[in-house]
């Protein structure tokens, strides 16, 4: 199967988070048709192991995607589908690098590849499986950058589940009706992000809220409201203290929190990110050096294996989760150039 093939297959097997079973299955048969030793581990994600010399480099995707099927088809040089940039397309450029290194006998390091489960879900169960179980030297994770563009860090996260019950309330009265107290602790979150974003005028550095979900109700005798915030932190922002604040802030509303966890950011100056440096710019590419807005699964691993670790990865993030997600194939081809020259520079 040649790499576009391997993509475009993968993009046709469907795999929300949670429900990555058969595009492991078909991963694993993949690496396996290469010699590789390949398996399921616990949980779920898809792994990969070959090269027997040189430092442990651990190459980390995600197969699982958000909701919304797109049909998948190339049209003028594009794949089309779910999972084509966000992060299918990435992992599949792992395989296919390692692929190139590995039979043009220039493979420099003993690798990992690890396609993890439910990174969408925000419980990255994958992650945290792989992550008490690897000690790599390097990691990269699979996420879009674009083919000359190398992410270094991504902003922490930590989602609310907001919920009110009480005593249904007439609309001349008093008491406000139970939508309106969960409009008023919307309104208090977002005075608590603005009042920590004076003076930080870059995105990465701001406290940033999202209003996911409203829904509400009643049965004539009480009602609810119910809401779900997502929160983008920046490096200084504890989780833990922030859903301590958030709580003062509820009245006799109660709080779910889920997804915890900080922001993390790599230096620049590692070899990891000059090995990608050389490669972008042996490609003939200008390259450059992102801080993503989102989460991913570096903020996982990072902190625990402490290894110089960055992301990287075809394709536009513009068109995660969207209706017209899509990859230039061109640009595919370019990131699997520049991987294979990272991987042949181990050792």
């Amino acid at each position: 199967m040649d790499e576009v093939a391997l993509l475009e297959a993968l993009l046709r097997i469907p795999s929300l988070s949670g429900q990555e079973g058969a595009a492991a299955a078909f991963l694993v048969e993949q690496m396996r048709s290469f010699g590789w030793e390949a398996f399921v581990d616990g949980a779920g994600n898809a792994v990969g192991l070959l090269g027997t010399d040189g430092p442990l480099v651990v190459l980390l995707g995600h197969i699982d995607t958000v909701p919304g099927a797109i049909p998948v088809r190339i049209v003028d040089g594009k794949l089309y589908g779910r999972g084509a940039v966000d992060a299918k397309g990435p992992f599949a450029s792992f395989i296919a690098a390692a692929r190139r290194a590995e039979l043009a006998g220039r493979l420099r390091c003993r690798l990992a590849l690890i396609g993890a489960t439910e990174e969408e879900a925000a419980s990255s169960r994958g992650a945290h499986y792989a992550r008490e179980r690897y000690a790599p030297a390097f990691c990269v994770i699979g996420e879009p950058s674009g083919w000359d563009r190398v992410t270094l860090g991504y902003k922490g996260r930590l989602l609310v589940h907001y919920r009110i019950e009480q005593a249904a309330a007439h609309s001349a009265g008093e008491l406000p009706a139970a939508p309106e107290a969960m409009v008023a602790f919307w309104r208090a979150v977002e005075q608590r992000c603005t009042s920590y974003n004076a003076g930080h005028e870059r995105l990465f550095d701001q406290l940033i809220p999202s209003l996911r979900r409203v829904a509400s109700g009643g049965d004539g005798l009480g009602d609810w409201a119910e809401a779900t915030i997502g929160l983008r932190l920046p490096e200084g922002v504890d989780p833990a203290r922030l859903a301590g604040e958030l709580r003062g802030l509820a009245g006799p509303a109660s709080l779910r929190f889920e997804g915890g966890c900080p922001a993390f950011r790599s230096p620049r100056t590692t070899p990891l990110a000059a090995a990608f440096v050389r490669a972008i710019r042996g490609q003939g590419g200008q390259p450059a050096f992102l801080h993503k807005t989102g989460t991913a699964d570096m903020n996982v691993v990072g902190p625990a294996w402490g290894c110089p670790i960055v992301a990287y990865g075809p394709g536009d993030s513009r068109l995660d989760h969207t209706p017209d997600e899509h990859l230039e194939l061109a640009e595919y081809q370019r990131a699997i150039a520049v991987l294979t020259e990272v991987l042949a520079g181990f050792g």
